[in-house]
């Protein structure tokens, strides 16, 4: 393990700027593992950064995530032992001893809950994801795209609730059962997904995304220092575009199912004077509607951006008078395939839409 490079706190800093971005409004807001790593890193605690090629085929690679609505996790803070104990519970119950953590995605909140466990079992952080940034269901990750088997999955609870899901026919119904048991325990829990090989995260993993957020991190970090626009400088990190610039002027949000689903209204601003972009979330920002006509939508990433600070807002986080920036970011390649779309696209959130790329293929 101390041949992988360890993380300073800087990067840690970085990387929950760059994640919240890459959660496209989803995934849980950052802070409060944010929190959770200066009190571990102050503890002593440090975590090191392993290439997913190091991996050997045979290795187990432990997938987590909180799971649940982004409103609740804003409300419930967040305990470093809980994610860490999702994991032991896994290995307890497979009877196997894991390598590695990863994060099942990278947007939000979720990109620190590796970091979070492997700061207390002592294991490595994988430097990949099985979503290249937020999405809300069990089904819509390359892991899944891949076909590989959904179970089993473990899920704890702040209070000592556990429960694992031993076996299901296909990822929706992990998706059906699990997330009922997270509605059970107040619509957030912590969990293991079902363990990866070194193998499978070779070959389906999404690699290189966490240093990919930190790298978008440093850019708006730098940039605010230097006193620039932070919206500049993340799509000079990456090769994105903005959608639309203005001012929030309604919100219309709830907690069903355990997700947070509804609508944000912006009016337009600058060069989008007159025109009103309306987004719709399902935890993460799904569908943008130009002028009642879509201008993007999932796979592509809808990044909100505070328009002064560059960082994001959350579908959790967004209040009326905020003046925003949206901007569009290229999805990874998996999704953006036939059977992707069939997981991811509009389709897979109900649109009788068929999705139309922001970006041109290559």
């Amino acid at each position: 393990m101390s041949d992988f490079p360890e993380l300073s706190l800087d990067d840690i800093e970085a990387l929950a700027v760059g994640a919240w971005i890459l959660g496209t409004g989803g995934g849980g807001s950052p802070y409060l593992g944010l929190l959770n790593m200066r009190r571990l890193y102050g503890e002593g605690h440090r975590v090191r950064l392993m290439p997913p090629e190091a991996l050997a085929d045979e290795d187990w690679v432990a997938v987590v995530s909180n799971m649940g609505a982004p409103l609740v996790g804003q409300e419930r803070l967040t305990d470093s032992r809980t994610i860490a104990r999702a994991v032991t519970l896994m290995e307890e119950h497979r009877g196997i001893a894991f390598r590695a953590v990863m994060a099942l995605e990278i947007g939000g909140g979720n990109a620190i809950q590796p970091l979070m466990a492997a700061a207390h079992l002592g294991k490595p952080v994988i430097d990949a994801d099985t979503m290249g940034r937020a999405y809300p269901e069990a089904q819509m990750t390359s892991v899944a795209v891949g076909d590989l088997r959904p179970y089993p999955l473990s899920t704890v609870d702040c209070r000592g609730i556990e429960s694992v899901v031993e076996k299901v026919p296909t990822w929706k119904w992990m998706e059906r059962v699990s997330r009922k048991i997270c509605v059970e325990y107040g619509s957030i829990a912590s969990t293991c997904k079902a363990p990866r090989t070194g193998r499978e995260v070779k070959d389906w993993g999404i690699h290189g995304t966490t240093t990919k957020a930190m790298k978008i991190g440093r850019a708006v970090r730098e940039a605010q220092a230097r006193h620039r626009d932070p919206v500049e400088a993340i799509l000079a990190a990456e090769a994105g575009t903005v959608l639309f610039r203005g001012k929030v002027g309604d919100v219309a949000r709830r907690t069903t199912e355990g997700f947070l689903r509804g609508t944000a209204t912006v009016a337009g601003l600058d060069a989008d004077r007159g025109a009103s972009l309306v987004l719709d979330f399902q935890n993460e920002w799904i569908v943008a509607w130009r002028d009642g006509e879509p201008i993007a939508m999932s796979p592509d990433l809808i990044c909100v951006l505070d328009s002064v600070a560059g960082e994001a807002v959350g579908t959790e986080t967004i209040r009326y008078g905020q003046r925003v920036t949206v901007i569009a970011l290229p999805p990874p390649p998996v999704f953006a395939t036939e059977k992707g779309l069939r997981h991811v696209g509009p389709r897979a959130f109900g649109y009788d839409l068929d999705y139309s790329p922001v970006f041109p293929a290559p």
